[in-house]
């Protein structure tokens, strides 16, 4: 197949100030068509900023965005034609029922599935007759993204489509994602769930005041850090005296990152670093009360990028 001749995304120097701070610093992205890109970072990063933008929600202050080759400015009516959006925080009347939500949606464009159709995609068929106002969160959320879907979009934005669900209602929105990209067409997807980027992104981006700090797909940003797995232990209040300098010598691991009451360690080979961790502790007089092991993700390369928690903030 010919690769497409643009990107179905590009941004170049992209800024955007408000009266108390600068939300997007000079930002550079490049989404290819038919991939889920995901845009991390924790509240305050300036994602949802950007992508306002690329939705045409929001004015920048300065830079260029192309969206699937064209411009707010000069060609905005084709691109609201093209475009589903999922907002952060979708309002829709409490008072219309599933179906004459999803027709209110579907009247907007010039293309597109029948309402039925689109009820039965994202599984709300026994809420069909039901009013807005009575679903659960989850289905909320599912019909928020059926009302994406109703023009048929060739670029689909999600603005943390699954903040504030629970465990299932996630899962859910993940396989209507999923099954979305699997058609070939473009995701942005905005969030602060490293899990879900891991799952659902080919190549993401992170980012943190306003800026990219790093790009590639999960693989590569978690192979970034050089480590493969992460060890965290606490000593209670012993944790103070311990030497992290000797740690740091021990062989496999990379990377000692002392925490308030832990301490992380950044390992390539797990079943040496932990034998010799607990020796060094023992010969430090270090009473361990507490060790985990797990394996690398994209919140450690946000640890290991700015010394920061995603949920600091």
């Amino acid at each position: 197949m010919t690769p497409p001749p643009h990107p179905a995304l590009r941004v170049r120097n992209l800024r955007k100030a408000f009266a108390d701070a600068t939300a997007v610093d000079g930002l550079d992205l490049e989404v290819r068509a038919g991939e889920c890109f995901g845009l991390l970072g924790p509240n305050g990063a300036g994602k949802t900023t950007t992508i306002e933008i690329c939705e045409g929600l929001t004015a920048a202050d300065s830079g260029q965005v192309e969206v699937l080759g064209l411009t707010w400015a000069t060609q905005a009516g084709e691109l609201r034609q093209r475009l589903g959006i999922q907002l952060q925080d979708t309002q829709l009347s409490d008072k219309l029922t599933v179906t004459e939500t999803l027709r209110l949606f579907r009247s907007f464009f010039r293309r597109g599935p029948e309402v039925a159709e689109v009820i039965a995609r994202v599984q709300l068929e026994e809420k069909a007759a039901s009013r807005v106002g009575g679903l659960s969160g989850g289905q909320k959320q599912r019909l928020a993204l059926a009302c994406a879907l109703a023009g048929d979009p060739d670029f689909l934005f999600l603005d943390e489509p699954t903040t504030g669900l629970d465990p299932q209602a996630r899962r859910q929105l993940w396989d209507l994602i999923e099954r979305f990209r699997a058609s070939g067409r473009t995701i942005l997807l905005t969030t602060h769930y490293m899990d879900e980027a891991e799952r659902l992104c080919d190549r993401v981006a992170i980012m943190d005041h306003g800026k990219t700090i790093a790009q590639g797909t999960p693989r590569e940003l978690i192979a970034s850090i050089g480590g493969e797995h992460l060890i965290e232990f606490s000593a209670g209040d012993a944790t103070v005296g311990l030497n992290c300098e000797v740690l740091s010598r021990i062989e496999g691991i990379r990377d000692v990152r002392r925490e308030p009451g832990s301490v992380r360690l950044m390992v390539t080979e797990l079943h040496r670093a932990v034998p010799a961790l607990l020796d060094e502790l023992t010969r430090q007089h270090i009473p361990l009360t507490e060790l985990r092991t797990h394996s690398a993700t994209l919140e450690d390369v946000f640890v290991g990028l700015t010394g920061r928690h995603l949920r600091d903030e």
